[in-house]
C-alpha cells in the first residue's frame, strides 16, 4: 500500500492555529494579511477585522514607523529585517494593555526582495503580574536590600518610590533635585531599573567633572583627527546608551555652548560627533539631576530657559536625611552589613548611645556622610557593637554638651587636672587635646568618662 504524500501547503492554516503564540503576516505598507486563532485572542479583533487594517492599530510600543513608504521605508522591522524577543504593549480592542513579547522576520521572494513580515508574539501578562506580586511583597515585608538599593521606611520614602514606579512607564525626560549625598544617582537608577528599558544600558555622565571640550566629546563622540590627541573615532555617551537611559548628574555644570547642542538632541533625537557633520539617531531616555536652583540659573542667563523646560518634564526631589531620620537605623544597619562583609570585622550594631548620637546629628553631608562615619567606625571598633567612642568626634560632640561634674576621683586629681586644663585650652576640642598628648582620641574620651569630665555648655 503506497502512503500518500502529504502537501504542508494545503494545512498550513491549521497548523498556525494550533500554536499558542500569536502570528501576524503584513504586507510592505504594513498591513494585515492573515492571523492565527492565538493572535486573534491576544488582539481581540478577528481576522476578518484585521485584514487590510493598518498595523499601528494596535498601539504597539515596540513599533517605530520611519515613513509612509513602503518596505525599508515604512519601519525599523523592515529596515533591520528582524526582532528577536523584544519586550512591548499592545492595545486590545476593548482598550486594555497586554505585556508582549515579540519577535519578526521580513519575508523575501526568489529574488531576495521583501515582500511582508511574519510576527511570533507570546503573551507575558501573566508573568508581569507575577513579577509585580513578588516586587509587592518584597517591599512589604522588606525582604529585598531595599528598593533598588534605596533603604528606608519612612512616609517620605514611600512617596518617593512610588513617584520613581509611576514615571518609569513612561519616557518623561524626569529632573531629580536634592542636598549633596542624598542619592540621587540611586534614584536615576531606581527609575531605569523599574522601567521597560531596563536591560538596556544606563549611562552616567556627571557634567560638573569635565571641562567644556571634554563634556561635549564625552557626550557626542569624536572622529579621528577633530582636536590634537583625537588619534581615533570615539562613539559618545549617548551612542551607548542608545535605546537604554542616561543620567546626567550636575545639570547645572552645563556650559551654555553645550546646552545649546544637548537642547538640539533632546529636540530632533540625533547627535553630531565632535568634528563630523554625519547625524546619528539614538533613542535615549533623559534623566537629569542637579543640587543647584537652576530657575534662579536661567533667570541670571547660564542656564537656557528652553533646556530647563525641556528637561524638567516631571521633578523628583531626593529628601534630606535629616526629613527622614526615622530610617537612620536601617541605613545604618545595612552599612555594617556591607562594612562587615568586606572586612571580615565581626561588628553587629550600634550602642544605644551611639544611635543616640546618629540620630541627633543634623548629617549635612546626608547618607554619603553617614556612611563615612560608618567606615570610620570600622576602622576603631575591633568586634561587637560601635560604640560612642568610635564615631567622628563632629557626631559625639552633641552628646557631650552636659553640666560639668567637678567632683575629683581620688588618687587621679593631678592626672584629672591636667587634662582638664589641656581640654579648656583647646575649647574642648577632643581631637586636638589628643594631639598634644600625643594618644588617640578614644583614649581622650576614655580618660574623660574615667575622670567623669563632660564639656560645658
Amino acid at each position: 500500500m503506497t502512503e500518500r504524500k502529504m502537501n504542508v501547503e494545503n494545512y498550513w492554516k491549521t497548523i498556525i492555529d494550533t500554536l499558542h503564540d500569536g502570528l501576524l503576516v503584513f504586507d510592505t505598507r504594513g498591513r494585515f494579511i492573515a492571523a492565527n486563532t492565538a493572535a486573534e485572542k491576544l488582539t481581540g479583533y478577528t481576522a476578518a477585522e484585521l485584514k487590510g487594517k493598518d498595523c499601528r492599530i494596535l498601539n504597539c510600543t515596540g513599533c517605530k514607523i520611519i515613513a509612509t513608504g513602503e518596505k525599508e521605508k515604512w519601519c525599523t522591522l523592515f529596515s533591520k529585517g528582524q526582532v528577536r524577543d523584544k519586550k512591548c504593549l499592545i492595545t486590545h480592542k476593548d482598550r486594555r494593555t497586554v505585556h508582549l513579547m515579540k519577535s519578526g522576520t521580513v519575508l523575501r521572494d526568489p529574488n531576495g526582495e521583501i515582500v511582508g513580515v511574519v510576527e511570533i508574539l507570546t503573551d507575558i501578562s501573566q508573568i508581569i503580574r507575577q513579577q509585580q506580586e513578588i516586587k509587592n511583597l518584597r517591599q512589604t515585608f522588606h525582604l529585598s536590600d531595599g528598593y533598588h538599593g534605596i533603604m528606608g521606611k519612612s512616609p517620605v520614602l514611600h512617596n518617593l518610590f512610588e513617584l520613581i514606579e509611576n514615571v518609569s512607564q513612561t519616557f518623561a525626560p524626569v529632573m531629580i533635585q536634592g542636598e549633596s549625598g542624598t542619592g540621587k544617582e540611586l534614584v536615576a537608577r531606581a527609575i531605569h531599573e523599574a522601567g521597560p528599558r531596563r536591560d538596556c544600558p544606563f549611562i552616567k555622565v556627571n557634567c560638573a567633572a569635565l571641562n567644556d571640550n571634554l563634556l561635549e566629546s564625552e557626550l557626542f563622540g569624536h572622529v579621528k583627527g577633530a582636536f590634537t590627541g583625537a588619534d581615533r573615532n570615539r562613539i559618545g555617551r549617548f551612542e551607548a546608551s542608545h535605546e537604554g537611559s542616561i543620567f546626567l548628574d550636575e545639570i547645572g555644570d552645563i556650559p551654555i555652548s553645550t546646552q545649546v547642542k544637548l537642547l538640539r538632541v533632546l529636540e530632533e533625537k540625533k547627535i553630531e560627533r565632535v568634528g563630523d557633520h554625519k547625524t546619528i539617531p539614538v533613542d535615549v531616555r533623559i534623566i537629569t539631576a542637579t543640587n543647584k536652583n537652576l530657575e534662579a540659573l536661567v533667570e541670571n542667563g547660564t542656564f537656557r530657559e528652553d533646556l530647563f523646560f525641556r528637561i524638567n518634564v516631571f521633578p523628583l526631589n531626593c529628601p534630606s536625611l535629616t526629613q527622614r531620620k526615622e530610617d537612620i537605623p536601617i541605613i545604618v544597619q545595612h552599612f555594617i552589613r556591607q562594612n562587615s562583609q568586606d572586612s571580615g570585622k565581626k561588628i553587629l550594631g550600634v550602642t544605644p548611645k551611639a544611635m543616640d548620637a546618629l540620630t541627633s546629628y543634623l548629617w549635612p553631608g546626608n547618607v554619603r556622610e553617614l556612611r563615612n562615619a560608618i567606615d570610620y567606625a570600622f576602622v576603631l571598633c575591633p568586634g561587637g557593637g560601635i560604640g560612642i567612642e568610635h564615631l567622628p568626634v563632629k557626631i559625639t560632640s552633641l552628646n557631650d554638651c552636659l553640666p560639668v561634674d567637678n567632683a575629683p576621683i581620688p588618687g587621679h586629681s593631678k592626672d584629672r587636672e591636667s587634662l582638664l586644663q589641656i581640654l579648656r585650652d583647646v575649647s574642648w576640642n577632643q581631637s586636638e587635646t589628643a594631639r598634644k598628648l600625643g594618644v588617640s582620641r578614644v583614649t581622650v574620651w576614655k580618660r574623660m568618662k574615667k575622670y567623669n569630665i563632660r564639656r560645658p555648655k
